[in-house]
């Protein structure tokens, strides 16, 4: 069992050391020896666990797409059960945003991916899919909550107007990489979109009298 522990882990530490080599040169910087450089170990320990650049490229990806999952898995369970779908879908959508380092250095490492896929660098576009596809059948769902309530225009579809969200999320997450527009403005435009399909959140009622009332 120990022995198994330290395989994952030392996949781990190299999996990692092959990320931090795409944030600062990008996929073409990753060879066998960039990484073993980079993670501290020698390139033939690199070839043990992964034969080749494209096993180690494609646990690499595996491995991002699953920290994104876990971080917003966390996010969640922090909103609880009762969470409204819409407070569910902001969750899904300010957790792509690069909104610290650690989302950043995500954001680079999967456009990566994304840009390798459409120029034949050894990566396939269904390989880089699962996650898009994964977070546009859970916006769809929680769509189809709302629709369900009643509380949209009859024109929603929900399976559409998720491929509408999460593309225009995409692009708005990309665009934040070489440094258009601020946090604080693409929270701001995911609140508009949400507005724009879901309506307006309704402000909660209170039942403090009104100053001055008598």
């Amino acid at each position: 069992m120990p022995r198994l522990v330290d395989h994952e882990v030392r996949q781990r530490e190299i999996t990692d050391a092959v990320r931090r080599v795409i944030v600062d040169g990008g996929l073409a910087a990753v060879t066998f020896q960039s990484v073993a450089a980079e993670a501290g170990i020698s390139v033939r320990l690199v070839q043990y666990y992964f034969g080749t650049k494209r096993e180690f490229l494609l646990s690499t990806h595996q491995a991002v797409r699953q920290d994104a999952g876990a971080r917003l898995m966390q996010e969640l369970s922090v909103l609880g059960a009762e969470a409204t779908p819409r407070e569910v879908i902001s969750a899904f959508l300010v957790g792509m945003l690069p909104l610290d380092q650690q989302r950043r250095e995500e954001a680079i490492v999967l456009g990566a991916f994304h840009a390798a896929a459409l120029t034949g660098q050894g990566i396939a576009a269904e390989e880089t899919l699962t996650a898009p596809r994964e977070l546009a059948a859970l916006i769809s769902g929680q769509l189809q909550r709302v629709t369900n309530q009643d509380a949209v225009v009859p024109s929603m579809d929900p399976d559409l107007d998720a491929e509408l969200i999460l593309a225009a999320v995409a692009g708005l997450a990309q665009g934040m990489l070489p440094g258009y527009g601020t946090a604080e403005l693409a929270v701001q435009l995911v609140e508009r979109l949400l507005d724009r399909i879901l309506g307006p959140t309704k402000p909660q009622a209170t039942n403090q009298p009104e100053v001055g009332r008598r």
